[in-house]
């Protein structure tokens, strides 16, 4: 199949399309009739402040136009001869306004609007993936919303980190706090164990990718590709949660999917737009390090013997203020016929630890051609270029890293080079282990990225007939991702001391065609019909090479300096075809039902499992439109209840040739032969498949000041896709196999109240609340999967959530304390080893454990409940923001305290009361084996974001606005947390193993101090 479409990849294809698209466009471009009735007018809000981009259609039709920059607005009523019609306008977090109008031939109507903000959202208008722009009192699921302008002056770098806090559902989690850190999404928890949970991301209709590849080595971290992505150049973000909401996008929607929509030109005269911003960046928190000023002779436990010694702070050596700028300039404006949108962005920023930064820089372009009320063509292009200087921490992989190093030095050792030699001193006890010393690693290491993106489309819409369009959209996304990393020979790595080179690329291309048709008519008075079906063929592929070199010469950084080269390349290719229908029914204006069917095929499955169905239904009411509710309840001005089920599918938990037996070539005294995989292919392989059931309310209270939106989920995951092991008489050890089910089950509320609301002050609070319970069954075996990114210390354990730690505890007496060796100190418990986790205890004669060192599940890094609490107030010209987010009820595995504790190494505060005689010696070394010790309590609420703008209109050198802003992203951090920082994870944006942390870059307190003028 994937040869078949080939063509796709050919830009003459889709130029000859878009030429047929025009031509027909041309030949159905009508005059304008005599007979048409002209409607003009101004659209503001409460504060009497024009609203640009409002959406005006004149209802049962599909004829509508937007505001311009100024508010202002101009429609034509065809075939006008007298009658009343009907205009509605609608706009992201307003309620929408209707207002009637006798349109006369040739005659013309002034109509101004006001429009009142909406706390509920249910004149919301959103898309849901047929093109067809729909409000959310249809929708008979959760949708939400965030509008990018609201965020202004915020210090997120990203998307993702923007979205932090602010979706109600959502698990955001930052897990470093590298300048380029890598963000995970979670959509109402895990949708699978060895594939990817983040979700599905849309721009402008283009199908971007977000791979957090790992080109070089850097201990676990990685760049997500959303840090492409300029949140300036957005307008707003549709967030959609689960497969019963998103089951229109197929076998790619089980982790739910992420819609964003950038800026737009607006009819009107040139607006230009210039912001700045001066950052700077701190380690919130340090580790205390241990300050005594002896160390024992040696390890033996009966030696209490010392010797002098000095400490050193090899944090203050490693961390630094950090500064950054942030530039950005956009020019947007236009005719009623052709409207445009052009940005330049660059932005600068350090990493906390030495030696590290990130920068982006960017252009982004979009022209819209409206051919008159038959057609309309936008084509879009955004291009990236992001640069960073990296530096290995964390441990996960390889053991090379700064923060490596400090963990594993003895603090008792001067880090800093030998002035005569310029050589750096291991900190390692080298009779033990091997390690970096992290001074070395910020001098001497040359760790880069750089990343070229490039995101296009072209959107073709036709109005065929009075309610009929036709939408067409071809979207690219493609970038080049290239890494280096060096470490000069003679140095301190317990690895690479004769030095090391590797280059490793990565090529991505990405192309969608969506053809969707769309019918909107009104069967009668109380009987309205949306009809949508489409088609859709993508493609992607994947290009990586990677050389890695050592023992390398004296001089050059280059892989051909070294003796020893390794090279390896490998080359991926997708294709996937869908289709789709969906039939939507209103009734009377308040109860509306959807049924929708998606088939897709993708070659990565077998032809026997290739085609997959997946279908959804769902229904909403609104009680409230009622008359018996509009009579005899007053408390609840809005009330609607929805319910919603439906299918999905996930790709990401097999590769593009995983169903094959893969042989290797090998020779033999000049023979070529091949040799076997350890993996046995597997044809009768299938999509992992999601059936999600939702239900939930809509409430609006006090003349909607109150809104409150509630939903209740149930998440099942079937035909999970997990390696079998095989008997060894098949010659291989594992094999791809669909078993396994998991269940995410939970509820989400999102309340928002207009507090204060009135000429000179007005404050609104938003609150969300999200529960979910996630579990695992069906693994085989043991009913234990351990996941080599934790250490074989994290696992998918039957009955248990996902990544669960699973590992060593105390051995206890019967009253819970602990049961101590004979020598006085604490021990793993041993026994019988049963399955699922299960154990048996024993004890021999004297008391003491006998038998295998068992393991249990000793902690959840799942949390049990996501909270967000956000406040705005506008005084006058000033405007407060304040955001509490937090994550509570999970654990953390502290693998840097185990270490940095421990008798061998010291270097943290936790080894100082062995030191002094308060515990016996040789403690930290028993308690290094015992995992459950290292397990604490993660729960954290954090000041993600506080800022204040001053607003002033200054009317001088054309500047109409400007605003001035002081902000703070995660200013405090409430928890009980011995380490840097409970929210990061050393294995970075890995599925199964979260809550992971063994020395991971923490999350900076930032600041920022910027101003914004627009012209």
């Amino acid at each position: 199949m994937t040869k078949n479409l080939r063509w796709l990849n050919r830009p003459r294809f889709f130029i000859a399309l878009l030429m047929v698209f025009t031509t027909l466009v041309h030949g159905r471009v009508n005059a304008q009739s005599e007979s048409q009735h002209l409607v003009k007018g101004v659209i503001k809000d409460e504060k009497g402040e024009s609203l640009p981009g409002v959406s005006i259609v004149l209802m049962g039709t599909t004829r509508g136009t937007i505001t311009d920059l100024n508010g202002a607005y101009s429609l034509s009523i065809p075939e006008a001869s007298g009658q009343t019609v009907t205009l509605q306008a609608t706009f992201v977090g307003y309620q929408r306004a209707t207002q009637q109008v006798k349109a006369d031939a040739g005659g013309t109507t002034t109509l101004d609007i006001t429009m009142k903000l909406d706390f509920l959202s249910l004149d919301e208008v959103v898309v849901t993936g047929t093109s067809v722009a729909t409000s959310k009192r249809q929708l008979g699921n959760a949708i939400s919303t965030v509008q990018v302008s609201n965020y202004q002056g915020s210090v997120a770098t990203s998307i993702d980190q923007l979205l932090t806090g602010k979706v109600a559902g959502a698990q955001i989690t930052q897990n470093s706090g590298n300048p380029a850190g890598g963000i995970s999404v979670r959509l109402r928890g895990p949708s699978t164990i060895v594939g990817s949970s983040d979700p599905l991301y849309i721009v402008d209709g283009v199908i971007v990718n977000n791979a957090s590849p790992e080109l070089i080595d850097l201990g676990g971290y990685a760049q997500n590709r959303m840090v492409d992505i300029n949140p300036n150049d957005i307008e707003r973000i549709e967030i959609i949660k689960g497969a019963a909401a998103a089951a229109i996008y197929g076998s790619r929607a089980n982790n739910g999917v992420v819609q964003i929509f950038t800026k737009k030109g607006k009819e009107g005269k040139p607006q230009v737009e210039f912001s700045t911003q001066f950052r700077m960046s701190e380690i919130r928190k340090t580790l205390p390090y241990n300050k005594v000023p002896f160390t024992f002779t040696n390890t033996t436990v009966t030696d209490l013997s010392t010797v002098p010694v000095q400490r050193y702070d090899l944090q203050d050596r490693i961390f630094q203020k950090a500064y950054g700028t942030e530039n950005y300039l956009s020019v947007a404006g236009g005719t009623s016929s052709t409207q445009y949108f052009m940005s330049v962005s660059n932005f600068f920023n350090q990493g906390i630890v030495r030696s590290t930064d990130f920068s982006r820089n960017g252009v982004r372009l979009r022209v819209q051609q409206n051919f008159g009320t038959r057609a309309t063509l936008s084509i879009g292009s955004n291009y990236t270029f992001s640069s960073s200087h990296e530096l290995p921490n964390g441990g996960i992989n390889e053991a090379y890293g700064a923060l490596t190093g400090f963990i594993f030095s003895n603090n008792f050792i001067n880090p800093e080079k030998d002035p005569a030699t310029g050589k750096y001193p291991s900190t390692a006890p080298t009779s033990v282990v091997l390690r970096t010393n992290p001074l070395e690693a910020i001098d001497r290491f040359d760790f880069r990225q750089r990343t070229g993106r490039f995101i296009g489309d072209a959107q073709l819409q036709l109005n065929l007939l009075e309610g009929l369009s036709l939408n067409y959209n071809f979207g690219v996304d493609t970038y080049t991702q290239m890494a280096h990393g060096y470490i000069p020979p003679n140095n301190t790595t317990p690895s690479y001391n004769l030095g090391y080179s590797r280059r490793s690329d990565q090529n991505v291309l990405q192309l969608n065609n969506d053809l969707n048709l769309s019918y909107q008519t009104r069967l009668s008075d109380w009987l309205e019909s949306t009809t949508g079906l489409g088609g859709t063929i993508q493609y992607d592929r994947t290009f990586t090479t990677a050389i890695t070199a050592q023992q390398l010469g004296t001089f050059g950084e280059t892989v051909n300096n070294g003796s020893s080269i390794v090279a390896s390349e490998l080359r991926s290719e997708r294709s996937i075809l869908g289709a789709f229908v969906q039939q939507t029914f209103g009734i009377a204006d308040k109860i509306f039902v959807t049924g929708a069917a998606r088939v897709d095929a993708s070659s990565v499955y077998g032809e026997d499992n290739r085609w997959q169905f997946f279908p959804k239904v769902s229904g909403s009411y609104i009680l409230s439109e009622e008359n018996f509710w509009k009579d005899n309840v007053t408390f609840a001005s809005t009330f609607k209840i929805r319910g919603a089920w439906g299918q999905s599918g996930n790709l990401t938990a097999i590769g593009a040739y995983d169903r094959f037996t893969t042989y290797t070539p090998a020779s033999l005294s000049t023979l070529v032969g091949y040799t076997a995989p350890l993996t046995l292919g597997n044809f009768d392989v299938k999509p992992e498949r999601q059936t999600e059931l939702e239900a939930g309310f809509d409430l609006g209270l006090l003349n909607d000041r109150i809104g409150v939106e509630f939903s209740y989920f149930k998440k099942n995951v079937e035909d999970l896709i997990l390696n079998r092991t095989l008997a060894p008489s098949t010659g291989f050890n594992n094999r791809f196999i669909n078993v396994g089910t998991m269940t995410n089950k939970g509820f989400e509320v999102q309340v928002k109240a207009a507090i204060v609301q009135n000429t000179s002050v007005k404050w609104s609070s938003t609150f969300s609340y999200t529960h979910n319970k996630n579990t695992v069954d069906g693994v085989e075996g043991s009913g234990v999967l351990p996941f080599s990114g934790g250490f074989g210390q994290v696992a998918a354990v039957n009955g248990y959530p996902l990544g669960a730690f699973y590992s060593t505890f105390f051995a206890r007496n019967p009253d819970g304390s602990l049961l101590l060796t004979p020598t006085g100190l604490p021990q793993r418990e041993r026994g019988v080893q049963g399955a699922n986790g299960t154990y048996t205890t024993q004890r021999d004669a004297l008391g003491q454990p006998s038998g295998a060192i068992l393991s249990r599940v000793i902690g959840n890094p799942n949390p049990e409940h996501i909270v967000s609490w956000i406040n705005d107030v506008e005084w006058n010209k000033f405007s407060f923001r304040m955001q509490w987010d937090g994550m509570l009820g999970f654990d953390v595995f502290n693998f840097t305290k185990r270490v940095g504790d421990r008798d061998l190494y010291g270097g943290l505060q936790g080894y100082e009361p062995e030191l002094r005689g308060e515990v016996p010696k040789g403690t930290s070394a028993a308690l290094f084996s015992v995992f459950e010790n290292w397990i604490e309590d993660g729960s954290f609420v954090k000041l993600r974001e506080l800022s204040v703008s001053y607003n002033v209109k200054p009317g001088v050198l054309g500047i109409q606005n400007m605003r001035i802003f002081v902000a703070g992203r995660n200013l405090l951090s409430i928890d009980d947390y011995s380490g840097y920082d409970p929210e990061t994870n050393a294995a970075g944006q890995t599925n199964a193993v979260r809550g992971f942390d063994f020395v991971e870059v923490p999350i900076p307190r930032s600041y920022a101090l910027g101003v914004n003028v627009k012209f």
